[in-house]
């Protein structure tokens, strides 16, 4: 059928970095605000998309008249696995070496151009954040604790010497492009929006030194379960030989050359039918560190145990976030050396991460040797995934103060 098109003057503005508590939308009288108008086809058989090619400045927020003209994307939303989907808007911002990141915008989805002696490209001198966005009931939009993903992206940028966003200015841009993406957000109870900052050294470097330009850039695409099991039990194997990290390397940071190192065992495991596989120390050999993107719990009684955060393991924010409600639910949570023998013994088993939230365990194989860890989920590993999606998607009252609310 044939479409109509209609121009809508949309007004952005600039709000200073507001709480949980305020609303979003409103501007501050010290900052500008500029009215852009965006081409939108309305097609009579599928949903509204954004036809605008203009960048929007940073720190911007869409109107509360433009969130009531977008409607969800056309899409088959009860079948999201976890994968790339292109939506309508990245954000992008530049800084040189020694300056300071400003003058950031949105621009339509696409590929990017690289000097081929770009930073990233030759030495891995880049980091990745990864948090979610959840769509309520009532239509609104929860981000589940960005501020700190921010805090996680300037601790790592220290470590890989580059400049980083301000706290503010991460947090702001998540917004900003959730906000462009709005209706790819999915409806309550189907999945999530993962959003995936990236901060990597654009400028042409021969030598190995720092780049002389960072981009900071954020995509996001709607996802469903991160394993194909979803909630379902996940089976793990120990590797004993290769590494994740060692110490004084950059395995307490989310650099992107992190990854790459654990695709070999994960491509063997997959291909003898795990779910994916669980590392050990590098020196020792016998003490658990993580899974390839995931951190570890092992349940014996009441005492929830996990790797201590010693600079060879993530500081996940989910891992700290499961850690604050299992605490508030009753339980003795430990963050200490956990041994592989601890694991084998342990009553029951999880992994956690932002892709996949909390993923139950259900058999450990070390050195030929398989543990089952009963039949099904685990009591703690739902009563833990309970609590925190219900928290993030909204659906139970926050009185942790993690969310931040976008109308």
């Amino acid at each position: 059928m044939e479409s109509s098109a209609v121009l809508a003057s949309i007004r952005l503005s600039y709000p200073i970095y507001p709480s949980r508590h305020s609303s979003p939308l409103l501007s501050h009288p010290s900052r500008p605000s500029l009215s852009l108008k965006l081409q939108k086809q309305f097609p009579l058989t599928s949903q509204n998309v954004l036809e605008a090619a203009s960048p929007l400045r940073p720190s911007a927020t869409l109107s509360n008249s433009y969130s009531e003209t977008i409607e969800l994307a056309d899409i088959d939303w009860d079948n999201l696995g976890f994968g790339i989907q292109p939506t309508d808007y990245m954000y992008i911002m530049k800084c040189p070496q020694g300056g300071t990141f400003s003058k950031g915008e949105l621009k339509r989805f696409g590929n990017i151009e690289l000097n081929p002696s770009a930073g990233i490209l030759n030495y891995g001198q880049g980091l990745f954040e990864g948090l979610k966005a959840y769509r309520k009931q009532d239509g609104n939009i929860l981000l589940f604790r960005p501020e700190e993903n921010a805090l996680r992206m300037k601790m790592g940028a220290e470590r890989m010497c580059m400049p980083s966003p301000t706290v503010e200015q991460f947090v702001e841009a998540v917004k900003d492009t959730v906000l462009a993406n709005k209706r790819w957000v999915p409806p309550s109870g189907k999945g999530s929006l993962y959003i995936r900052p990236l901060l990597m050294g654009s400028g042409a470097v021969l030598g190995l030194a720092p780049a002389p330009e960072y981009t900071f850039l954020i995509y996001v695409s709607p996802v469903g379960n991160y394993f194909k099991e979803g909630l379902a039990p996940i089976n793990l194997i120990v590797e004993n030989e290769l590494h994740r990290a060692t110490p004084g390397g950059t395995g307490g940071v989310k650099t992107i050359g992190n990854y790459a190192a654990v695709l070999k065992a994960q491509s063997v495991a997959k291909a003898k039918g795990y779910s994916d596989v669980l590392y050990l120390d590098c020196v020792n050999k016998r003490y658990l560190e993580e899974v390839s993107s995931c951190n570890i719990f092992v349940v014996k009684g009441n005492i929830i145990s996990t790797p201590a955060i010693k600079g060879t393991i993530l500081p996940g924010i989910t891992r700290k976030s499961i850690i604050d409600v299992a605490r508030s639910q009753g339980f003795q949570v430990e963050e200490r050396l956990v041994s592989v023998d601890e694991l084998l013994d342990a009553d029951e088993v999880f992994c956690t991460g932002t892709a996949v939230v909390v993923s139950p365990v259900g058999s450990v194989t070390y050195l030929g040797k398989r543990v089952s860890y009963g039949d099904g989920i685990g009591v703690v590993s739902q009563q833990l995934y309970t609590v925190l999606t219900r928290l993030q998607m909204g659906l139970t009252e926050d009185e942790m103060d993690w969310t931040v609310e976008l109308r």
